[in-house]
């Protein structure tokens, strides 16, 4: 019966978090000016007679979207993830199986946009009444860094930064840690951009991490940093691999490392890989 609540617990926060919980729903957007003079004077008319304005419906049904593949546009405002159903299922079984087996180290996720997924990691732990792991959330908290061409060519021409909708404040995500009644000592922010601030926690010990900071830049500091704390046994999960910049930032790390773990597909856009335990 105890195992039957735990489960039930987590499918329901999965559900919550990817917004699965809400809809489907339609709602009103509004419609931009247009670029013809007479649809572009009567829409000033419109919002001159009491304010009215020219609204489109708009119909969301996030359960037809188990890859995630909706971006930051397109997404209602309730998810707290983009990852999707699939990837989520890939965070519960990595997190399960490292506390199941009993791999040592905190987990951490850097890019985390409103929260979603760590918010999920505490949850899991706090399923199983584990006391003693913590999550770490890393983000910049003001969207994706300008790319630095100069020392990541690969990152050239990535314009990421100029998507207001990638940018959620610190205090914005700490209030849905607290909507989900997961905002507790338990949650360590690593507010700031990764170059500055995860060679902080180079010596830390780690048993789950995932990237999803989509830039090479974004992605070696990750690995370059996090990587040797990772526990034997604990998991890597990439979120970003199917953008160019991203894989050749984990290719390269793999290489220049030389990583022969198996790379584990989890769906259109993530892996991850399971490190080597000592033979």
């Amino acid at each position: 019966m105890q195992d039957e609540l735990r489960d039930a617990y987590v499918d329901l926060l999965r559900r919550a978090v990817l917004g699965l919980t809400v809809g489907p729903v339609t709602l009103y957007e509004p419609v931009p000016t247009g670029s013809g003079r007479l649809r572009t004077l009567a829409m000033r008319a419109l919002r001159r007679r009491g304010g009215a304005a020219v609204a489109k419906p708009v119909r969301y049904d996030l359960a037809a979207d188990a890859e995630g593949t909706a971006s930051v546009w397109n997404l209602p405002p309730w998810p707290m993830t983009m990852v999707g159903a699939v990837r989520l299922a890939n965070v519960e079984r990595c997190v399960r199986g490292v506390v199941e087996s009993g791999v040592p180290g905190d987990l951490i996720e850097t890019g985390v946009w409103r929260g979603g997924t760590t918010i999920f990691m505490r949850g899991v732990l706090r399923a199983y009444g584990v006391a003693d792991r913590h999550v770490y959330v890393a983000d910049s908290f003001a969207g994706v860094p300008p790319p630095d061409a100069d020392a990541y060519p690969a990152d050239e021409g990535m314009e990421l930064h100029l998507w207001p909708g990638l940018s959620v404040s610190l205090e914005e995500v700490r209030a849905n840690f607290d909507r989900f009644g997961l905002l507790d000592e338990q949650v360590t922010f690593v507010p700031g951009w990764f170059r500055e601030t995860l060679p902080g926690l180079r010596d830390h010990v780690w048993s789950v991490i995932r990237l999803d900071g989509d830039l090479y830049e974004s992605t070696t500091q990750a690995l370059e940093n996090l990587y040797p704390g990772l526990s034997p046994g604990g998991w890597v999960i990439v979120d970003d691999y199917e953008i160019t910049a991203c894989r050749r930032a984990v290719d390269e790390y793999r290489m220049r490392h030389s990583i022969s773990d198996p790379i584990v597909p989890v769906d259109w856009t993530g892996i991850c890989w399971q490190k080597g335990r000592p033979s």
